[in-house]
């Protein structure tokens, strides 16, 4: 059953409806699913388990590793529903679901976790050391990302829970969280764990070692790259949002403003400068787009607005903040296949195994709890007395553009007003080379809010590699390579220049591997490409794949003008809400076909992919075209789109003639009387990973 909020209030938010009664109800939507599933007052919050091949505790483990794991999880599925239940007891403290007393269950759980001897107990860092027989003194254990959710949730109902505990059960607590908090950590968004670990412990009078707090904060702003922006590791992704941008506002209210107040100052900068350009990154629905890992924590992304409401010189937009937040928490709720026994699914709608990581477990997508950290804010904030507003989406003219350009971070993201949809481009990706799942995370050529990334295609049970969603594919013989790195140069004249590298292995074989250098262009409903290959001379097939598109019985138009060739296709989502796709090819291209799959998509179970297709032999002494020239549309209606549309080039000017792009600029000028110079000279000298 979906939720439903009820007696919407469209004077104080007329786009989503949603006021803080509503989020309420949020929490006690998906809290009444959770503990359906919960048969006593004794019982963890540990759900029934949908996929066994990836998530842990892993099948493949010793009994003895399957005890730990599992104890791991009794943690995860704890800490994580307090992230929603946290709130609601602040709120609500009589609150009851399924005849359970949301604030009894919940402080009477925290304490048998942290008791040694319970059943329940999940251990301190020394007894998983011991229990792992583990020879590395500097692993990390699950149970410290837990500890971190568990003290903001504590934090939140500090009347409720926190406070009503004996000396010696807070004591208790405390001991087991610092074991966590002043142990090893990973050396990325984990420090953070422990930063606010220690930062609760310091703000309840208990000791921390200030040392280790503070190699942690300066570790954790060296990882800031500007823009609000965070390298999490190599890469970027919601984690700077849901992580450092949430957790660095929080560590300031508890440690940082009064202990550490020059680093509290840059957090506050930075998640300041994140909210300039934050709101673009969502489409004018309130969407989250489906990018990077982590993604069975949907809205949790939107955790940030409420993070920065947080710091004393907030510079947010809270009307815009609350339609996001909002306008993200029915993006997923209204779902019918967002909740399976009433527990959200692995995947971004529903079960969807391609976007899953070993490190999750059932309860792992609970994560998105931390969207919840608005009822955090008191009812007479901003957030929720100030009127909705859509941000830039208000201020764009019927199909108009806005493109938001980060160089730190390499990312570019437009709203194209025509269709409603943001349409996000990355650079700065390092994949291994087999690595396809981080490819479908972080590799395709855009990213956007109502078409989430398709997967691998697979017919008949096979799976098929020879054309990828939104990516190139070059074939050499048997041989099929992936762009599994992607360097940023930037945005120059309208142009977005980047370039990919396939099976790429080490700088000191640049030389022998497969290249493309892309040239984006956005137009009203999508992006328009004129890349240009940089291939190492032998024989090639090059495929190009447009978004994959949900198959709930689909029309599928072909058309051509003047040499130019085009597919539509018209449907439906798994909603029933009514989408279009049109894949346009023009110069460097031979066909333009599609193929359907089943359990690729993580929209609905069948789809469709539209791709291009051209074969070069690039022998010595050939003349083959440089460049491909692709365009990708998309609307969410099923009115046609115009021949302009479809077919926007007038013309196409090379410098190099002869060669088709070989050197040179290349001149596109469109039918509404646009016209961009691409010219990839020069781009060699700003290519950063």
């Amino acid at each position: 059953m979906v939720f439903k909020p009820e007696n919407l209030d469209f004077n104080q938010s007329p786009y989503t409806g949603m006021t803080r009664e509503h989020w309420i109800d949020a929490a006690k939507y998906l809290l009444t699913g959770i503990f359906q599933n919960i048969k006593c007052m004794d019982d963890p919050v540990v759900v029934e388990r949908y996929e066994t091949e990836i998530t842990y505790p892993h099948l493949k483990e010793t009994k003895e590793n399957q005890w730990i794991e599992r104890k791991a999880e009794i943690f995860e599925g704890l800490a994580r529903s307090f992230l929603i239940a946290a709130p609601l007891i602040h709120n609500r403290p009589d609150a009851v679901i399924c005849h359970y007393s949301m604030k009894d269950y919940y402080k009477k759980q925290i304490l048998n976790s942290c008791t040694k001897g319970h059943e329940l107990y999940i251990g301190d860092y020394d007894d998983l050391q011991e229990w792992t027989n583990h020879e590395d003194p500097s692993r990390a254990f699950q149970q410290t990302v837990e500890t971190c959710a568990l003290v903001i949730g504590l934090w939140i109902c500090r009347e409720e829970i926190w406070d009503t505990y004996r000396k010696e059960e807070k004591d208790r607590i405390a001991a087991l969280i610092s074991s966590y908090a002043h142990a090893n950590t990973t050396a990325h968004n984990w420090r953070m764990f422990n930063m606010l670990d220690m930062a609760f412990l310091k703000m309840e009078g208990y000791s921390v070692d200030e040392e280790i707090m503070a190699d942690h904060v300066q570790a954790i702003l060296d990882y800031y790259v500007g823009d609000g922006w965070y390298r999490d590791g190599h890469a970027f992704d919601y984690y700077s949002c849901w992580a450092f941008n949430m957790y660095g506002p929080i560590w300031n209210v508890w440690y940082g403003y009064e202990h550490m107040p020059a680093a509290a100052k840059r957090f506050e900068e930075h998640s300041n400068k994140l909210m300039e350009t934050y709101g673009d990154f969502f489409d004018e629905d309130g969407f989250t787009n489906m990018w990077g890992r982590s993604n069975i924590y949907r809205n949790g992304a939107t955790s940030s607005f409420a993070a920065n409401c947080l710091l004393r010189n907030s510079v947010i937009n809270h009307g815009n903040a609350r339609r996001i937040t909002s306008g993200s928490l029915l993006q997923f709720l209204t779902r019918e296949d967002f909740l399976k026994n009433g527990v959200p699914v692995l995947g971004f709608y529903g079960q969807f195994s391609p976007l899953v990581q070993g490190y999750s477990c059932a309860e792992s997508p609970l994560w998105l709890g931390k969207a919840f950290l608005c009822l955090a804010l008191d009812e007479n904030h901003p957030f929720w007395t100030e009127k909705e507003n859509n941000g830039c989406w208000g201020e764009l003219s019927e199909k108009g553009i806005k493109e938001t350009t980060l160089d730190g971070p390499a990312l570019c993201f437009t709203n194209h007003k025509a269709n409603g949809e943001t349409v996000l481009r990355t650079g700065k990706v390092l994949k291994a080379e087999k690595n396809i799942h981080g490819m479908w995370n972080y590799s395709k050529l855009c990213f956007n809010t109502k078409y989430p990334w398709e997967a691998s295609l697979c017919q008949n049970g096979r799976m098929d590699f020879d054309v990828a969603a939104q990516a190139y594919v070059m074939k050499e013989g048997a041989r099929i390579q992936n762009a599994n790195v992607t360097l940023w140069h930037g945005e120059k004249d309208g142009v977005l220049y980047r370039r990919q590298f396939f099976d790429y292995e080490s700088s000191m074989e640049e030389f022998r591997v497969q290249a493309m250098n892309l040239a984006d262009i956005p137009v009203e409903y999508g992006i328009l490409r004129v890349d240009k290959h940089r291939l190492v001379r032998r024989p090639v097939e090059i495929t190009l794949g447009a978004y994959g598109f949900p198959d709930n019985g689909t029309e599928i138009i072909r058309k051509d003008q003047n040499g130019a060739q085009a597919i539509i296709l018209k449907g439906r989502d798994f909603t029933g809400r009514e989408k279009q796709l049109a894949m346009t090819i023009y110069d460097g291209w031979q066909e333009l076909d599609y193929k359907k799959s089943r359990g690729s998509n993580p929209d609905s179970e069948y789809s469709i992919l539209a791709y291009a297709k051209t074969t070069l032999q690039k022998q010595y002494g050939g003349h083959e075209p440089y460049v491909l020239i692709s365009q990708v549309i998309t609307k969410e209606s099923l009115e046609d789109f115009t021949e302009e549309e479809i077919f926007p080039i007038a013309d196409v000017q090379y410098e190099d003639a002869f060669r088709n792009g070989a050197y040179g600029t290349i001149k596109v000028v469109l039918k509404n009387g646009m016209s961009r110079d691409i010219c990839f000279e020069g781009l060699e000298g700003k290519l950063i990973l």
